[in-house]
């Protein structure tokens, strides 16, 4: 009997071993990051001197700070104008794949969700060569066909930068929707389908009477992980405009902000307070979206 026992406080620790690495790992790579820099969110420190306590001026500073704000609004007006043109391609895709035997799904379903495996300072950089200077790729073209006007000055005009960023998003990440949509239409039960046929209904009715309202859960899990990524991003804009958000901070999100006043300006203490502002912004955006998923009952 002893020895019974014995063996299983032995089990029981050693699952405690097991689980020993995951925890260290968080603690050292997630939770104190976290800590550290709601501490440095009340200092004023360049990396170098001693932190100077400075109490809540960074929290009044971003109060005031229109940068701040007008990184806010690029952000979302990015990721909005990404957003829409996405789920509009990646419903009507998905409609077309589910209710239509098209030859080769598999392979154009793998073609569409390619660019999303590439990084985005990649695709960034990309862009940048075929736009940037009298003597990029597509200043080359346009001249060669003699275009009127060229060669232009692409990355001087802000409604330029700023939907090419848009376009970016939304070619890197259609794909992926669409995968996640078609996932979710496999769940609907066939019969549901099987009573639409009977009563007369077409596939564009099917669609977007009994699909859509079934598949909500989905769309609004996209648009929340879209605006949660949306909010984040950082490295297409930033290697389009060389990190500084230009034309005059037509794409400057609030990650480039963030970066620009810690690694450029050395301003870690202001940093580290819009680094709390955009988590709290985030948190109550996705608090709201939780609470319109439980007033439609889909969580429990």
């Amino acid at each position: 009997m002893k020895r019974k026992t014995k063996y299983c406080h032995n089990r029981k620790w050693a699952g405690y071993l097991f689980i020993t690495p995951f925890f260290l790992t968080f603690l050292i790579f997630g939770l104190y990051p976290v800590l550290y820099t709601l501490y440095l969110s009340f200092q004023k420190w360049d990396g170098l001197s001693a932190a100077k306590y400075v109490g809540w001026k960074n929290f009044q500073r971003i109060l005031q700070d229109k940068v701040f704000y007008l990184s806010l609004w690029n952000s979302f007006r990015i990721w909005l104008f990404n957003f829409i043109p996405q789920m509009l391609t990646a419903l009507f895709l998905s409609a077309l794949f589910t209710f239509n035997q098209v030859k080769g799904m598999k392979f154009f379903r793998a073609v569409f969700y390619l660019p999303n495996l590439v990084t985005a300072a990649s695709i960034g950089l990309l862009f940048n060569l075929l736009f940037d200077g009298n003597k990029s790729v597509m200043n080359y073209i346009l001249v060669s066909l003699k275009f009127p006007g060229a060669p232009f000055s692409f990355f001087n005009s802000q409604v330029f930068t700023s939907g090419l960023v848009s376009y970016i998003q939304w070619w890197m990440w259609f794909g992926y929707t669409v995968v996640i949509i078609m996932a979710g239409i496999t769940t609907i039960d066939s019969r549901i389908y099987d009573a639409a046929q009977v009563d007369g209904a077409g596939k564009t009715k099917t669609y977007l009477y009994i699909t859509i309202p079934l598949i909500k859960p989905t769309l609004i899990y996209l648009g929340i992980t879209s605006l949660i990524g949306g909010m984040q991003l950082f490295d297409v804009p930033a290697t389009l405009s060389n990190g500084n958000g230009d034309p005059r901070k037509a794409v400057l999100t609030t990650a480039m902000y963030l970066y620009n006043q810690g690694f450029k300006n050395h301003n870690y203490g202001y940093a580290a307070v819009i680094s709390v502002g955009l988590f709290f912004i985030i948190a109550v955006i996705s608090a709201f979206a939780f609470k319109a998923l439980e007033r439609k009952g889909e969580m429990n």
